[in-house]
C-alpha cells in the first residue's frame, strides 16, 4: 500500500499536468481492488508503512468520488486495535507504536517509532479531517504537533533522532553527532505543516516549515543537485558525505520531487482573503471569488527581509491579503503604495483588508538580525552551547573555513557580527563572521555544508568561559 499510494499520487499529478487518464485509471483500478479486499465487513489492515491514506484523498479530490475518501478514514480507524502484522511479516518484527500501530488515532498524545511514517500518518489525519471534520482527529494533530515542535524537533526542523529506528526516543533526546533527522522526514514536517496551516489559518505551522524546508531538507541535496544526504546530522567529525544513491532510494526521490512543487506553499486563498505565506521571487494567478488576480513577488529572501508584492486585477477587488509575519521576526514595517499601514495582526498574519485595484503594490521589510540561539535547557546535549540564524537560515561553522582549532572554538555571548553576501561561495551565500575578543567564527548556513572538502561541522558551539 505504500507504493501503491506513491503511484496513486503521481497518477494524480501527471492527470493534472497533461490531462492523461492512462496511469490514472490504472490507480483507480488498483484502489477499487484494494476495497473489495479490506473494507468494513472484510478484511482488517493496517498498513506498515503509511502513504496511501493521503494518497487516496487525493484520488477522492480528483475523481469526486467519496468512497476513497471512506477507504481513507478507515484505514487510520484500523490503527491500535491489534489488526496490525506488519511485525510479524519481516525477520526483526518490530513492535506496535514503530508503525503508529499502539494505540487509536483519536487518543494519540506523544510522536513514536519511524519519524517517516509518522509524519505521513499526520497527513492522512489531517487531510480526512479537512473534509470531515472529525474532531478526534484534530484534537490528536493539535497534541501531536506540540509534542514534535516543542519537545523532539531540531533546531533545523528536522525530526528523528535515532538511527536504530529511524525515529524518536524521548522528549528533549537531541544528540548532534549522532542525528538522525532524515531527510524524508524534513520533507514530511513541510507535508504536515502545510496541512495544519490549511484548516486552521494559524501561521505557526507556516514557520515550522518555513525552518523545516531550508533546513533540514535542504541538506538533503548537494548544491550540484547529484548528491544526496539521507540522514543530516548536525555535527559531523568529517566522515559523513552525501552520496549519489542509496539502496533504500527514498530520499534522493523525495527531495527531486519536493523542490519543484515548493511554489505550492508560497500562497493560500480562502473566500475572503488571499494568504501570503513564503517570500521568494515568483509570479502567480489565483482565483478570488470569481476574480483573476495576478501576484508578482520580488524579493531577495531569505538573504534580505525586503519584499514587494503587486496586485494584478481587472477592475477592484474587495478582499484581504494576509502576510505572515514570521514568528523569528521581532520588527518589521508594511507599506502599501509607498503609505505606512499598521495592520492587525491575526495568528501572525497582518491582515490589509481593502478594495485592491490593478497595479497595487504592498512592500514589507522584515529586520533580519543575527540571532543567538539557547536550547532547552531540558536538551542535555545542548547545554552551555549556543546555535545561530538569521531569517529562517540555520548557520554552521564548517572546518573549511575555519582550519584553526576548530574543536577549541567558543562563541560568546556578547559577540558581534559582520554579515555579508558572497556570490562567488556555496553559490552565493550570506556568510556570518561572529567576532569575541580575538577568536572569529565563520558560519556559512547548514543546508551548504560538505559542498567542498571533508572537514568537521558543528550546529551548536560552546560558550566562550566568562
Amino acid at each position: 500500500m505504500y507504493c501503491a499510494g506513491h503511484m496513486i499520487e503521481a497518477g494524480v499529478a501527471y492527470y493534472k499536468v497533461t490531462g492523461k487518464r492512462k496511469l490514472l485509471d490504472v490507480c483507480i483500478r488498483m484502489a477499487d481492488h484494494m476495497m473489495t479486499v479490506f473494507g468494513p465487513g472484510k478484511r482488517h489492515w493496517v498498513p506498515g508503512h503509511e502513504e496511501i491514506e493521503l494518497a487516496l484523498v487525493k484520488l477522492f479530490e480528483t475523481t469526486g468520488e467519496k468512497k476513497y475518501l471512506d477507504f481513507a478514514d478507515w484505514l487510520l480507524d484500523q490503527r491500535g486495535h491489534t489488526y496490525g502484522t506488519y511485525g510479524k511479516l519481516i525477520d526483526k518484527p518490530w513492535p506496535p507504536h514503530y508503525y503508529q500501530d499502539e494505540v487509536p488515532v483519536r487518543e494519540m498524545t506523544d510522536i513514536s517509532g519511524h519519524a517517516v511514517r509518522s509524519m505521513y500518518l499526520y497527513c492522512g489525519m489531517a487531510d480526512v479531517a479537512a473534509y470531515t471534520g472529525d474532531q478526534g482527529y484534530i484534537g490528536a494533530l493539535n497534541r501531536l504537533w506540540d509534542d514534535v515542535v516543542l519537545r523532539n524537533m531540531y533546531i533545523t526542523g528536522g525530526i528523528g533522532q535515532s538511527a536504530s529506528n529511524e525515529g524518536f526516543t524521548e522528549d528533549y533526546d537531541l544528540p548532534n553527532l549522532t542525528a538522525y533527522c532524515e531527510t524524508c522526514a524534513s520533507v514530511g514536517m513541510v507535508f504536515w505543516n502545510w496541512r495544519m496551516n490549511q484548516f486552521t489559518g494559524d501561521s505557526k505551522y507556516v514557520d515550522v516549515l518555513e525552518r523545516s524546508m531550508y533546513n533540514g531538507a535542504l541538506a538533503g541535496i548537494s548544491l550540484a543537485g547529484d548528491r544526496f544526504f539521507y540522514v543530516n546530522p548536525l555535527e559531523s567529525l568529517g566522515g559523513h558525505h552525501r552520496q549519489a544513491w542509496y539502496g533504500c532510494a527514498c530520499c534522493p526521490s523525495q527531495i527531486c520531487r519536493f523542490l519543484p512543487s515548493i511554489g505550492n506553499y508560497i500562497y493560500g486563498v480562502s473566500d475572503n482573503a488571499i494568504w501570503v505565506n513564503l517570500y521568494m521571487g515568483n509570479k502567480a494567478d489565483v482565483k478570488v471569488g470569481r476574480k483573476d488576480v495576478t501576484l508578482t513577488q520580488e524579493t531577495n529572501y531569505p538573504w534580505e527581509g525586503a519584499v514587494a508584492l503587486k496586485v494584478g486585477v481587472k477592475g477592484s477587488l474587495q478582499t484581504q491579503v494576509r502576510q505572515r509575519v514570521p514568528g523569528w521576526c521581532k520588527n518589521y514595517t508594511l507599506f502599501v503604495n509607498g503609505e505606512a499601514v499598521e495592520a492587525p495582526v491575526e495568528k501572525g498574519y497582518a491582515v490589509i483588508d481593502r478594495k485592491w485595484s490593478d497595479g497595487d503594490l504592498v512592500e514589507i521589510n522584515f529586520d533580519m538580525p543575527v540571532e543567538v540561539v539557547a536550547a532547552d535547557p531540558r536538551v542535555k546535549e545542548d547545554i552551555g552551547k549556543r546555535a545561530i540564524q538569521r531569517g529562517p537560515i540555520v548557520y554552521c561553522i564548517e572546518e573549511a573555513d575555519n582550519k584553526e582549532g576548530f574543536d577549541d572554538l567558543r562563541i560568546a555571548e556578547d559577540a558581534s557580527f559582520d554579515v555579508a553576501f558572497e556570490p562567488g561561495k556555496l553559490h552565493g551565500i550570506v556568510s556570518i563572521e561572529a567576532h569575541a575578543g580575538s577568536q572569529t567564527l565563520n558560519y556559512i548556513p547548514y543546508y551548504s555544508w560538505d559542498n567542498r572538502e571533508a572537514g568537521k561541522m558543528k550546529v551548536w558551539v560552546p560558550l566562550a568561559e566568562i
